[in-house]
């Protein structure tokens, strides 16, 4: 017999608000620092996503991986992010809800005028702190690249850019890529 929760024992208001973001805001919904953000890409922005989308495919097929928009929870904090691009492994992906940071093996955020400073900043500091090994920041509005790698509590230890756009940024393994970044 199913019964109703005994609230007598209170309610974690981590574990609430992202069941609640999970279940009534839509798929793209973020917390950032406890403050909830609908994700709503412009073409432009979405566009680059797929430019990076479109290089590393091969590579991403080749290392029986997937990529994807889907959630990354940050657990111990009020962090429930929706990145414009993750590589994650297909066994992961499959069936799975949200994965952590270091489950991925790169995550790709693109900046709009709205984010730029949480996508600099914020994320930069967190998927760090979770252990996410590479983060590529595409700022749409320095029309740069950055590729951040040496995750640790601290921030990355490894920066690679800024890179102005057109210039190639290389993916290390278990990438091994250039990335064309011409078309951002």
């Amino acid at each position: 017999m199913t019964t109703a929760h005994d609230y007598s024992y209170g309610i974690d208001p981590e574990h609430a608000l992202k069941y609640a973001i999970q279940h009534h805001s839509g798929d793209r919904t973020e917390i950032v620092e406890g403050v909830i953000t609908n994700v709503t890409p412009s073409w432009d922005h979405e566009n680059a996503a797929e430019e990076i989308r479109d290089q590393i495919k091969p590579r991403v097929r080749e290392l029986g991986c997937v990529t994807g928009s889907g959630n990354l929870d940050l657990p111990r904090s009020s962090n429930w992010y929706v990145p414009d691009l993750a590589v994650a492994p297909r066994e992961l992906a499959r069936g799975g809800g949200a994965l952590l940071p270091d489950q991925t093996l790169l995550i790709v955020e693109v900046t709009s005028e709205s984010n730029a400073e949480t996508d600099r900043v914020v994320k930069r500091k967190r998927y760090a702190e979770y252990g996410a090994p590479l983060y590529l920041l595409v700022d749409r509005m320095d029309k740069t690249v950055t590729l951040f790698a040496g995750p640790g509590r601290l921030g990355y230890t490894e920066v690679d850019g800024p890179h102005p756009f057109g210039t190639p940024v290389r993916l290390p393994e278990p990438f091994g890529i250039d990335l064309d970044t011409s078309g951002l």
